[in-house]
């Protein structure tokens, strides 16, 4: 069946499938499916365009929507949640487990829409994300670290991992020895694939980037000995311990960034910020072996101009936390 499924469908291995949401552009937003003895569960939806892609994955699988036990967003973020209840409208057996910072978020979306509003504007919101569907306070799980699930003979783990955001949580699948990671393990856009294998890049995008708490994360996810990471950004990749270092030492440097210019007029600091972030991250795939055609021709910039955005807010929102604290000891 793998081979006849549609091309947006990319099966994993050990029951997981990643299913390109279409949000942005190619290979740029994955939803997760996991199927066991009949059984699905979907790890983050995109948003709510998504929505018909998550449920064509369904029946190109022969899954009824009955046999969808859980909707996972890893955490509330709308490239990760925006369609959770959408889909959850379809799925009549379904419970969302949220973490459970977030869970109220789901039911009742409108903070969550207006906190996006506020980054995005109005007019991206609705092209983008639509209007956020509530899910039935029923129908919602709060998670909490530590939670183990046997799930029809499948051992899944849950434990909080801040650091991107607080309401944030990763899922392990002992099945695939794999972490469900949303954005907590960065991003990697196969674009940036060399013969040294994947490019990984923390992400800080507003509002709750706390370095310390992210770098402690990532640690807590390697301490497993997983195989595989599947990142919402996109897709599975392997050798997590190599990319942990580099995540990890790029994190130190976007925060040398951030401390660097932190004096400067606002205005300022945001275009100081853009311009040594996007530096930064250039020459680090200039060191990973991309080809440099790709890195100065305008192709690298094209798919990191976002990230370098939000990644310069974040910073910012985080500086100015620092700031604050230290002005009120």
């Amino acid at each position: 069946m793998d081979s006849q499924l549609p091309s947006f469908i990319e099966p994993l291995g050990g029951g997981v499938y990643a299913i390109d949401t279409g949000f942005h552009r190619p290979r740029f937003d994955a939803a997760y499916l996991i199927v066991q003895h009949g059984h699905a569960a979907f790890v983050d939806t995109g948003t709510n365009h998504s929505v018909p892609r998550l449920l064509q994955a369904l029946q190109a699988l022969g899954l009824e929507r009955q046999a969808v036990d859980h909707v996972i967003p890893t955490h509330v973020h709308l490239d990760h949640a925006g369609g959770v209840g959408l889909l959850m409208a379809e799925l009549p057996h379904a419970t969302a487990l949220v973490h459970e910072r977030g869970a109220r978020h789901m039911v009742d979306p409108t903070a969550l829409y207006t906190g996006a509003t506020a980054v995005y504007g109005a007019e991206e919101m609705e092209r983008s994300y639509g209007r956020l569907v509530p899910v039935p306070a029923e129908r919602v799980q709060a998670t909490h670290d530590e939670l183990v699930m046997d799930w029809h003979g499948r051992h899944l783990r849950f434990i909080d991992t801040p650091g991107h955001a607080r309401h944030h949580h990763c899922l392990w699948d002992a099945g695939t020895r794999g972490w469900f990671t949303g954005d907590t393990f960065g991003l990697s856009y196969r674009v940036f694939d060399t013969p040294c294998g994947a490019w990984v890049m923390p992400t800080t995008t507003p509002v709750q980037f706390e370095p310390n708490a992210l770098k402690q994360s990532i640690a807590r996810l390697i301490e497993s000995d997983p195989q595989c990471m599947y990142l919402t950004h996109y897709s599975r990749v392997e050798q997590p311990r190599v990319h942990a270092r580099r995540l990890l030492r790029l994190i130190d440097e976007m925060v040398a960034i951030g401390q660097q210019h932190a004096q400067e007029p606002v205005g300022q600091r945001h275009q100081s910020y853009k311009a040594a972030l996007r530096e930064c991250l250039l020459q680090d795939l200039q060191q990973h072996g991309v080809d440099e055609a790709l890195i100065r021709g305008g192709i690298a910039d094209d798919w990191l101009s976002l990230d370098v955005e939000l990644n310069a807010q974040g910073l910012a929102i985080w500086i100015d936390k620092q700031v604050s604290s230290s002005a009120q000891g």
